[in-house]
């Protein structure tokens, strides 16, 4: 049945690593369908692009570097930790040829990181460094997970994931979830605040077995690392404590009718906090975790209390505390950082170094409690952050091989502004990273977690700073540096991918063009290059290329629900509703919670002169985001030409809400205000359309309308 099944060609690979031929040259490169063994189909995580020659050149020094996002880079790999060590022993040791193999994945944790490292144990590596334990809790069989079964047995997960390995295990796996695919289980990934069902406790059994399986799983890492012939830097995981709050705080079990007493003590703690006083805020929280140490807020407070009193080892003591007992683990709490500690210890003698990311990411002024100078929230490394550890790792590398790498060129290793021109970082690219992680922070469980708002704003100043030094002078600089970061590493294909993405913010979309199809050249097998081809193609109205690079992304990868969602819109602004409905409809069997799908949809269907499925469609869109102001907006116009003016009138309504400065929302609100015979609130929305914009004929020419006719009795 196996054989067969292969022969049919069902299934997927399920290494990490592909070979392909690449210009004549053979090539390690991703497999997109890794993640399948370990998450649904739904939520599966893919890998980042990887471009590794199949045999590595003479004088080269490889490095792999395993973890999870963080060593990834997430949100912007271009700027990981990898990239900045590359640097780093790039220009210290300039006669040697490096090569840092970033196999770090989103979402993943060890029992995936496992089957990595014995791929990686077959590609001749030199060093091995290992950044991981952030994801055990609630990455794939965690406590908390969304992925699948909760902190099963290992020998279970072992078991399965051997299973999946195999076509007629993939069978079977695919059977079991066409039967139970009324599940509760998401159809399209939607961020962090998915786990906020999952919750647990600190002290939970579960939290203990998987603890144990991190163990055993890294235990076996590090010796397939030692078995390869490479030196392995083992480093501790290091956490926001300082600027991080809980997600979620949980109360213990057994607090039971201390609960108003805890309460009491609890919010008198608060109100002298809020008041400055610490002293006295910390013998309230201290009095209420006498009656329940578990919630972590309290734990928090109690840290940001003697934070402000400069007791600092107590300090650190609550913010560990508070983020071991976070019921949404998603930090790697004391008791991973201690078993990192005893594997590397245990193996010390034996090409294993430890490294201690906590300390190199903490400021000497907070020393053991990291904070936002280094990350972005809780724990993904900043740009400083990464050039940081970075140094730390380059050190540790220095002096695992010394003299081993070559004539040093320099005793001091790269500036901030030397890896900054090398990896061409402007205030464009950190605008842009800045901006995802605003929209990341917008929505639980961030939201949830105490002074969110500050940091929003925090984040707001960033954008804000950047933003003013983007200017046309600074882009004739960025542009200059961009070109000279190419002319020393003309194949590294996220220098290309940021200088497209850089040149489009500039307003060059022909020359972003030409860079989305050199990356399309260095990495063609993978579809997002291809899918921005085609995106920038439709915005030069080139309907062709752009309909050509889409069906390429999409061949590459059919579940690309983007590519899909885009190729719909093009063809709908060509009037070719039916191919446009097969790729809208085709993009929501993929994500049919997918509420910007059913907008565009629902656009198509108003142009096609289908209103009713549209205002169907748009309804949807509504109902699975409620703040989706330009889908309320859609509604309200198309109730509107339908006569259901009330109807109208409340989207239109919610749209001013929720968007106050829309122009077109005030004018269609008074519009159906004065249709309902309410003119003074109509006369209101006209007044605010005008104030926003002046300018505006059809305000005006409503308001004097409404101001001409006689009082109302």
């Amino acid at each position: 049945m196996e054989l067969g099944l292969r022969i049919g060609g069902y299934g997927y690979p399920t290494g990490f690593f592909l070979k392909t031929q690449l210009n004549g040259q053979s090539f390690y490169i991703e497999n997109q369908k890794f993640g399948l063994r370990f998450f649904p189909p739904e939520l599966a995580r893919s890998p980042a692009p990887i471009r590794m020659p199949a045999d590595k050149a003479n004088n080269t020094f490889r490095i792999f570097l395993l973890g999870e996002s963080a060593a990834l880079g997430d949100p912007e790999p271009a700027y990981g930790v990898g990239r900045y060590l590359q640097v780093f022993l790039g220009e210290r040791y300039p006669a040697r040829n490096f090569e840092v193999i970033c196999v770090a994945m989103t979402a993943i944790n060890s029992h995936a990181i496992l089957p990595i490292a014995r791929e990686c144990a077959r590609q001749q590596g030199d060093l091995w460094v290992i950044y991981a334990g952030n994801n055990e809790m609630e990455g794939p069989f965690g406590a908390g997970t969304i992925f699948g079964p909760r902190a099963p047995s290992l020998m279970f997960i072992r078991a399965s994931l051997a299973l999946k390995a195999t076509r007629v295990g993939q069978l079977l796996d695919s059977g079991l979830r066409r039967w139970t695919k009324s599940s509760s289980t998401s159809k399209s990934w939607k961020g962090m605040g998915m786990f906020l069902g999952h919750q647990t406790r600190h002290n939970e059994p579960a939290r203990k077995r998987i603890h144990e399986h991190f163990k055993k799983n890294l235990e076996r890492i590090v010796d397939i690392g030692q078995r390869s012939g490479a030196q392995v830097i083992l480093s501790t995981v290091a956490s926001n404590l300082k600027d991080c709050p809980p997600f979620a705080s949980l109360h213990s079990t057994r607090l039971g009718e201390l609960q108003t007493t805890w309460d009491q003590l609890y919010q008198k703690g608060k109100d002298l906090e809020a008041a400055a006083n610490f002293f006295p805020a910390a013998a309230n929280y201290s009095a209420a975790a006498a009656l329940d140490p578990d919630f972590a807020e309290l734990q928090y407070r109690l840290g940001h209390c003697q934070l402000a009193q400069s007791n600092l080892s107590k300090a650190r003591h609550f913010f560990e505390l508070a983020r071991d007992s976070d019921a949404l683990p998603f930090r790697a709490d004391s008791r991973i950082n201690q078993i990192i500690n005893e594997v590397g210890q245990k193996r010390r003698n034996r090409n294993v170094y430890a490294l201690d990311a906590v300390s190199a990411l903490s400021l000497t002024n907070f020393p053991g409690i990291p904070g936002h100078e280094s990350f972005y929230e809780h724990v993904h490394l900043n740009f400083e952050g990464n050039y940081v550890l970075a140094r730390a790792i380059a050190n540790r590398v220095s002096s695992i091989f010394p003299g081993a790498l070559g004539k040093e060129s320099q005793a001091e290793w790269a500036a901030p502004g030397l890896c900054a021109r090398r990896l061409a970082i402007s205030d464009w690219n950190r605008y842009r990273v800045y901006e995802s992680i605003l929209r990341r922070v917008s929505d639980a469980p961030f939201t949830n977690q105490l002074h969110y708002a500050a940091r929003q704003n925090l984040y707001r100043e960033k954008l804000g700073q950047f933003q003013s030094g983007m200017n046309a002078a600074a882009a004739q600089e960025s542009r200059a540096t961009f070109q000279g970061a190419l002319s020393k590493s003309p194949d590294d294909f996220f220098l290309h991918q940021k200088f497209a993405e850089f040149l489009e913010l500039a307003g060059d979309i022909p020359g972003a063009s030409d860079q989305w199809r050199k990356v399309t050249e260095l990495i063609p097998q993978h579809p997002i290059a291809y899918f921005q081809v085609g995106r920038l193609a439709a915005r030069r109205n080139n309907s062709a290329e752009a309909e050509e690079y889409f069906t390429r992304a999409i061949r590459l990868r059919s579940d690309f629900v983007e590519a899909h969602d885009h190729l719909g819109q093009l063809l709908a602004k060509q009037k070719k509703f039916a191919a446009s409905y097969r790729q809208f409809k085709e993009a929501l069997r993929q994500q049919p919670d997918n509420a910007t799908v059913h907008f565009h949809l629902a656009d198509a269907l108003a142009a096609d002169g289908k209103r009713t499925e549209a205002v169907s469609s748009l309804r949807e869109a509504v109902r699975l985001r409620p703040g989706f102001w330009e889908a309320r907006y859609l509604l309200g116009v198309e109730l509107a030409v339908q006569e259901k003016v009330d109807e109208a009138r409340e989207q239109f309504a919610e749209v001013v809400r929720l968007r106050s400065d829309y122009v077109l929302g005030h004018l269609n609100l008074g519009v159906a205000l004065a249709r309902q015979g309410r003119m003074q609130e109509a006369a209101l929305e006209l007044q605010e359309t005008l104030r926003l914009d002046p300018q505006n004929k059809s305000a005006q020419k409503h308001l004097d309308t409404l101001r001409s006719l006689p009082p109302h009795p």
